[in-house]
């Protein structure tokens, strides 16, 4: 008698979710949010037990170390401090996905990567395999995406599997885009 996999008929829906970039914000992005929510109303509706999200959320290595702290730093500690603050975060980051899921009744999994977002997205959706990539869209103009580049855009090119981007909608768009 052959058996199956328990996910062998489920949907694996990756999603690609980051923090809000507004200062003294530490909670989901508004486009990580959207893509969620978008995810659970369009795709998953009612049919909770029929997918599986996995969530990824990838902490960019600082350039200098510091990100815009005031502080003078004197001891090895003081980077392990902020290592862990940084970890911290991604982690509550992805609690929040994870709690909404379970509210819904939804199967997920969540994980942290460090590096730069658009190639270990794409990386780990080729580990992972998922059926769909969904990724959130901060609508940046011409000019902010030259210099900030686009991940979603990226994703769309160079990702192994299908690919949603989800734009917000414009009552969610605060004055400055890259403010998400």
């Amino acid at each position: 008698m052959e058996t199956t996999e328990p996910e062998a008929n489920v949907t694996r829906i990756m999603l690609a979710v980051n923090e809000s970039s507004i200062k003294g914000y530490p909670h989901a992005s508004i486009s990580s949010r959207g893509a969620f929510e978008w995810t659970i109303q369009k795709i998953v509706r009612s049919n909770t037990s029929g997918f599986k999200l996995l969530f990824l959320h990838v902490q960019a290595p600082h350039e200098d170390g510091f990100e815009g702290m005031d502080s003078i730093y004197a001891f090895p500690e003081d980077f392990k401090t902020m290592k862990h603050r940084d970890q911290t975060r991604g982690l509550h980051l992805l609690e929040y996905f994870v709690t909404r899921c379970h509210e819904i009744g939804v199967a997920c999994e969540a994980w942290v990567k460090e590096g730069d977002p658009k190639e270990v997205i794409c990386r780990q959706a080729k580990r992972m395999r998922p059926d769909l990539l969904v990724v959130g869209n901060r609508g940046l103009g011409p000019f902010q995406r030259v210099i900030a580049g686009t991940v979603s855009e990226f994703c769309v090119k160079h990702a192994e599997c299908p690919v949603v981007s989800i734009k917000r909608s414009p009552g969610e768009t605060p004055r400055d885009p890259v403010d998400d």
